[in-house]
């Protein structure tokens, strides 16, 4: 009996792991997913070495 109460425990301590990478992600995801399309976008742009001038197309 000593060793299934041990999978229980280690059962329960998996899925409230899971459950917190989850809530990690279901907090964060959205900015960071918001963060790398603004640098995806500014990665386009380019800079006029002259005038200093930031130009996206």
């Amino acid at each position: 009996m000593k060793e299934a109460t041990g999978e229980l425990n280690m059962t329960v301590i998996t899925v409230i792991a899971i459950a917190a990478v989850g809530a990690f992600l279901f907090a964060f995801l959205p900015g960071i997913l918001q963060s790398i399309r603004d640098n995806w976008d500014k990665s386009n742009c380019t800079t006029n070495p002259n005038t200093g001038v930031i130009t996206c197309p």
